[in-house]
C-alpha cells in the first residue's frame, strides 16, 4: 500500500480499517493534504468524501491536536488528530473520535506506565 499527499478515501480505506479496529471501533476519520478521506464508524465505512475541522487543522499546523470541535459531524465530542509526515511534508492525518466523552483519554493517560510519565514530563518542560 503507498499512501501520498493526494490518495482517495477508497485508497486510505485498508489503513483506516485497521487502525479502527486497534482504537476498539471508536469512530476514525482520514483524509489526505489534497483529497478528502475517509469516515468509519462500527467497524463500517460511512463516508468516502469526509473531512472535518480538526482533520484540516492538523493538515495545516502539522501537529498532534486534541480538542473538542465547535463544528463539524463531530461536533462537541473530543477528538484527537495526528498528522501522517513523509519526508518532513504532511501528507495526511488521521483522528479518532473519543465518543466516550474522554473516558478513552483519560484511561490512556492513566494507564501509561511511569517511565513514559517521567519522559512525557521532561520534553514539556521549558
Amino acid at each position: 500500500m503507498k499512501i501520498t499527499a493526494s490518495s482517495t478515501g477508497k485508497e486510505l480505506e485498508p489503513l483506516a480499517l485497521a487502525i479502527h479496529q486497534l482504537a476498539n471501533e471508536l469512530p476514525l476519520t482520514m483524509r489526505t493534504r489534497d483529497a478528502k478521506g475517509i469516515r468509519l464508524e462500527e467497524g463500517e465505512v460511512v463516508e468516502y468524501d469526509y473531512t472535518g475541522p480538526i482533520l484540516e487543522k492538523v493538515l495545516d499546523k502539522g501537529e498532534k491536536c486534541s480538542e473538542v470541535p465547535k463544528e463539524g459531524h463531530y461536533k462537541g465530542i473530543p477528538v484527537v488528530v495526528v498528522p501522517l509526515i513523509e519526508k518532513d511534508e504532511v501528507i495526511a492525518a488521521i483522528g479518532v473520535v473519543d465518543v466516550t466523552q474522554g473516558i478513552y483519554s483519560d484511561i490512556m493517560e492513566i494507564t501509561k506506565r511511569p517511565q513514559s510519565i517521567n519522559e512525557q514530563r521532561k520534553e514539556d518542560s521549558p
